[in-house]
């Protein structure tokens, strides 16, 4: 798989922690209660012969999912146990303060900023291979066209066989040798993926530009997802549609929502095709077209984020009694929650435990419905703070990279104009955004733009201590 890689100096994101307020440590109240919630007991129902394995980048620690797939009479069966965080934070106590303050764990090239303690998030929590874990595990049963047939939802003690890697996986697949718990997962993705696509959800396999260490510096690694990275997300987002469907039942919950795509913004999108040389025959939905878009390529790379913007409003819905008026996600298609990743994500926790109590029949408990309301603009601002850290990661290396090369000139597209009608009381040059393509790079351009067409720009500023990259129009 192609891999595009560009190496920088010595890069300090100090001063981008700093600028974010991250955290450097845990309170020592927290710390305590996560170091005792650490022997907290198993649960009694014992699924250890089911051989789940986990499926991650080949550094992680903190393992949220282990699955097991397999062929049941008429269909599938997906087996999916998520960490059972809530099992080890207890409501009121120091440890749950403290995650409502992270919200989420934060990536960063020099380290993360872990949501939970590591003495949990990559030890006793996480569902390590060769030892006993407690878990929510989620048994889905799929007819032979992928559709759901039936639910399952219980607390379980279970045991990953294997931390598996998305790379090793995918060469296992493609000779025939994967292990049996991810052996159908190319069958049962594909399935679910078309499913997808006829409901009009729009899928972007967007490539992963990433900061890596390399030697004494660092890398700017623009990465593909691979197809099995495709068809595990399949399997997140089909139990996040069976949580949503339990909690719209039920009344009560808390959903992740996203309106569709606007009109203009597809227009957008299809002016931008023709400058990165993106066919989009007549009559062709954006799902179509998206998915005839190879990801490795700088320019499918540069109209795969430009089509993100087609997903723009995303955000937490809470309900406890009459349902919200909108349910639906647009990339998605369908309802949907998040439930798959508590150890790095503070929303699952909860909305997990809203689904048990549904599916057992007995009432939410009233820790967990006193959080729904206020967990929408927590998340919101701890996605807020997510997002900076990763595209100031990015663009601190961007400007570095391009540094020494002000005053060239590059061939680039235009992606987008700006809009006078949204420039507000304060006019900006006319201008908009462009992408180059070595390095792969979107940055400002200033001058008047040709929306769809391609240009030479000539690099303005790169400036490492803004982290701010811009062009100009010769």
């Amino acid at each position: 798989m192609p891999i595009k890689r560009v190496v920088a100096p010595r890069i300090d994101f100090s001063e981008l922690r700093r600028e974010l307020h991250l955290p450097d440590g845990y309170p020592d109240a927290a710390l305590a209660e996560a170091a005792e919630a650490a022997a907290t007991p198993l649960p009694a129902t014992d699924r250890t012969d089911v051989p789940f394995v986990t499926v991650d980048p080949p550094t992680s620690r903190d393992l949220d999912q282990a699955l097991h797939l397999s062929r049941r009479p008429g269909g599938y069966r997906v087996r999916y146990a998520i960490a059972d965080v809530a099992a080890y934070v207890r409501p009121g106590g120091p440890l749950e303060a403290e995650t409502w303050v992270r919200g989420q764990t934060v990536y960063l090239p020099d380290g993360k900023v872990p949501l939970h303690p590591t003495v949990l998030s990559e030890d006793a929590v996480s569902l390590l291979p060769d030892v006993d874990r407690a878990a929510v595990l989620w048994t889905i049963d799929l007819d032979a066209d992928g559709a759901i047939a039936a639910v399952e939802l219980e607390r379980a003690r279970v045991r990953s066989r294997a931390k598996l890697d998305y790379a090793g996986v995918q060469q296992a697949v493609d000779a025939g040798t994967a292990a049996e718990a991810v052996a159908l997962l190319p069958e049962i993705g594909a399935l679910l993926a078309a499913r997808a696509a006829a409901r009009g959800a729009v899928n972007l396999p967007l490539p992963e530009q990433e900061v890596e260490p390399a030697g004494d510096g660092w890398q700017l690694t623009l990465r593909a997802p691979l197809p099995v990275e495709e068809h595990n997300a399949q399997i997140s987002l089909l139990t996040g549609m069976a949580a949503a469907t339990l909690m719209l039942d039920g009344g009560v919950g808390l959903l992740r929502t996203m309106p569709p795509p606007r009109p203009e913004a597809v227009a957008k999108l299809r002016a931008a095709a023709a400058s990165l040389g993106v066919t989009w025959p007549d009559g062709a939905s954006v799902g179509a077209v998206v998915s005839s878009v190879d990801p490795a390529a700088p320019r499918g790379a540069a109209f795969l984020m430009q089509a993100a913007e087609l997903l723009r409003g995303a955000g937490y819905t809470a309900f406890d009694g009459a349902g919200p008026e909108q349910t639906g996600h647009g990339g998605v298609g369908a309802p949907y929650a998040h439930v798959t990743a508590p150890l790095r994500r503070l929303a699952d926790r909860y909305a997990t435990e809203v689904c048990l109590a549904l599916h057992e029949g007995r009432e939410v408990p009233d820790w967990v419905r006193e959080a729904l309301p206020r967990l929408p603009k927590t998340m919101a601002t701890t996605d807020r703070v997510a997002s900076a850290a990763e595209r100031g990661a990015v663009s601190l290396a961007e400007a570095v990279l391009l540094a020494h090369r002000v005053g060239e000139t590059f061939e680039a597209g235009v992606l987008d104009v700006d809009d006078p009608a949204e420039a507000g009381a304060k006019p900006r040059p006319a201008g908009g955004t462009v992408a180059i393509d070595e390095p792969a790079v979107q940055a400002r351009c200033v001058g008047e733009l040709p929306l769809g067409e391609r240009i030479p720009v000539r690099l303005a500023e790169a400036d490492p201590k803004t982290r701010t990259v811009r062009f100009e129009r010769p």
